[in-house]
């Protein structure tokens, strides 16, 4: 498999909603896993190109996500790894009880690499953090219960 190849399934990979995928077929084997960062791993490469085009199956995943929550809650809006402070030593932006204005920043999602600010979309009071400081989140996933204000 080419390099352009690998690339392009990266990319595919990344827009899915796929979390890991494992990929084997003449030779060449390759595994992804997004809760723990992008990787992609060759174990073995085939010399010659492949003129067919490779199938993905999904592999089945372990479930990183918390019990169905009903009710008011902010959510997340990309899959990512949460963090609820701005660093190790800081204080977490929101915590059970606080009064959260909207447009405030309640936590970072790292994606990539890259962090993301995620702000509160409504005026709102946090009654419980659903999920752990450096826990993988899905899209969609409550992150914190909260009660509108």
């Amino acid at each position: 498999m080419e390099n352009k190849q690998i690339n392009a399934l990266i990319t595919k990979f990344d827009e899915s909603g796929l979390s890991k995928i494992k990929i084997s077929r003449d030779g060449f084997e390759i595994e992804m896993e997004k809760a723990t960062g992008l990787v992609a791993a060759p174990v073995a490469v085939a010399a010659a190109p492949l003129a067919a085009p490779v199938a993905v199956a999904p592999v089945a995943t372990e479930a990183a996500s918390t019990a169905e929550y009903t009710g008011d809650a902010i959510l997340s809006p990309m899959v990512g790894t949460f963090y609820a402070s701005p660093s190790p030593d800081s204080p977490a932006f929101a915590k059970v009880g606080d009064t959260i204005k909207k447009g405030q920043v309640v936590a970072i999602l790292e994606a990539m690499k890259i962090m993301n600010e995620l702000e509160a979309e409504f005026d709102c009071k946090i009654t419980e953090v659903l999920v752990k400081d450096g826990q993988a989140v899905e899209y969609d996933m409550p992150i914190y219960a909260v009660e509108k204000i």
